[in-house]
């Protein structure tokens, strides 16, 4: 029997009335479950209904702050802008950040807990699930309609045991599934008939139809393939999403998307960012990579930082001091004294600050071994990995340009030293400036904590024209996501059988 009282309103005194919910489950990763909740988010908002955005389990080291003080995976964050809503811990209640090959950092409703080995956290995801049931129920109680995202896929059946990220949370909140599958990758008839086939009979019957997504071409010429499908499943095919371009400018999820980033030949300006291992909230650099004038390169592994770049940005890590000596083994130290004796200009964000400077220290064994190593000495200053996690959103002033900049910090440690008596922004604290980051002598190599800064449309444009002088873009980042997201739903709104969808959500 169901506890109404996890997921259920009253209506009078006795009657509960269950919160209309869907489940939007994948055939795998990046088959586009993100952006397709993100989508029917704001479809759905733009009915007049309260729309709430949820995922029980997310990894990821893009995460962003919420208004309750907290941290979700970006993704999540997005999708309640979809909503027109402020993102909330609880819709992302627990949030894995990877900071080895086999361990991650665990965050529970917005707040680190410890880190776990891979191994060890199979055996304690289970109790986690009051927590995620928890978190459901504060957003169900409050909305018209609650859109589920799964994580990976339901068929990594060696997984299931304590499952609460697909079919696992599916059965203990009583929720209907659709999934997806992504015909770009090809394989997805395979994918969903074998998704179907590998989940026991009470599984499937929680599945209610199949979506396909990114199709290229006619829709009609895969009318073939919807039939075998569900002559081999039974599944409804609730619709053929075809390709959007306007998608490639909404926040990615996963670093696996990293790979189809591609620099726009013959632009005036060159960025090179190196690909670190651990490589978190690389969504801070979407504003620069749709810059029409900008060529926003990431760097592999194994290859040299270009010698043309006019900037090189260090980006965020979830492993500091262990991205640090990833750098040094791929010789991009020694690019980056080069790039500088060319007269090149060096920017670093959060935990690539934190690399720019002497020292950086992790006495706890905050994010890996015990240790103190040399920065790279850029910036005159030292870190200490120690102390609580800054969560704080903010808003200043970028003290070159005058510009106005807002973002968030996330981040642990502490960083001091001579370097941040020549900040790089002056951060409104109470009515009273706080200095942020530091700027070296030269002007020529910056560090900061604010992650979301290059979204400010001026500061963006003063920052770059201080590299090299251009003309505003008139590209406007937000604006561009607002429009994005409106594209987004609209593109459901004709390929997808959203009405259906509704009546699934509702008949749960």
């Amino acid at each position: 029997m169901r506890s109404w009282s996890k997921t259920a309103r009253r209506v009078g005194c006795d009657r509960p009335v269950t919160t209309p919910a869907l489940m939007i489950q994948g055939t795998g990763s990046d088959v586009g479950k993100s952006l397709m909740v993100a989508g029917l988010c704001r479809l759905f908002a733009r009915r007049g209904l309260v729309v709430r955005p949820f995922k029980p389990q997310n990894m990821s080291n893009n995460a962003a702050v919420t208004a309750d003080g907290g941290e979700i995976g970006r993704a999540q964050a997005l999708q309640a802008r979809a909503c027109g809503v402020q993102p909330s811990v609880h819709m992302n209640p627990v949030l894995l950040k990877p900071e080895t090959e086999t361990g991650a950092q665990i965050v529970v409703q917005g707040k680190a807990i410890g880190s776990s080995s891979a191994r060890d956290y199979l055996a304690r995801k289970t109790t986690l699930l009051p927590a995620v049931l928890d978190s459901f129920a504060r957003l169900a109680a409050g909305a018209d309609l609650v859109l589920v995202e799964g994580a990976g896929s339901p068929a990594e059946v060696n997984l299931r045991a304590g499952d609460i990220a697909n079919m696992g949370f599916a059965e203990a909140a009583d929720l209907p599934v659709v999934l997806v599958g992504d015909i770009d990758r090809g394989g997805v008839i395979a994918a969903i008939v074998g998704t179907w086939t590998l989940l026991p009979a009470a599984e499937r019957a929680r599945l209610k139809g199949f979506l396909i997504n990114k199709f290229r071409g006619d829709p009609q010429l895969f009318a073939g393939g919807l039939s075998a499908i569900t002559a081999h499943t039974g599944l409804t095919a609730l619709g053929v999403v075809p390709w959007l371009p306007s998608a490639a400018r909404l926040p990615a999820e996963d670093a696996v998307a990293l790979a189809s980033w591609r620099p726009g030949a013959g632009r005036a300006i060159h960025i090179a960012v190196p690909h670190f291992s651990r490589i978190a909230n690389f969504d801070d650099l979407d504003p620069l990579r749709l810059e029409p004038d900008v060529a926003l390169e990431l760097v592999p592994p194994g290859r040299a930082l270009p010698g043309v770049a006019d900037l090189i940005i260090l980006p965020g890590s979830k492993s500091t001091i262990g991205d640090l000596g990833f750098l040094r083994a791929q010789g991009w130290d020694i690019d980056l004294a080069g790039h500088l004796r060319r007269g090149g200009a060096v920017l670093g964000l959060c935990g690539g600050y934190q690399m720019l400077g002497r020292s950086l220290d992790d006495p706890d064994g905050t994010e890996g071994p015990r240790g103190r190593v040399a920065g790279l000495g850029l910036l005159e200053v030292d870190t200490v990995l120690a102390g609580a996690k800054t969560l704080e959103a903010v808003r200043g002033r970028h003290l070159d340009s005058g510009e106005t900049v807002a973002g968030y910090e996330m981040h642990i440690g502490t960083t001091s030293g001579p370097g941040r008596g020549s900040p790089f922004l002056l951060l409104d604290d109470r009515g009273i400036g706080r200095p942020e980051g530091a700027v070296s002598r030269d002007r020529r190599v910056a560090g900061t904590y604010l992650h979301g800064l290059f979204a400010a449309d001026r500061f963006r444009h003063a920052f770059l024209d201080a590299l090299k002088p251009r003309a505003a873009s008139g590209a406007g980042f937000d604006a561009g996501i607002e429009a994005a997201l409106d594209a987004l739903a609209d593109h459901l709104e004709a390929a997808v059988a959203v009405d259906t969808l509704l009546a699934i959500a509702r008949a749960r």
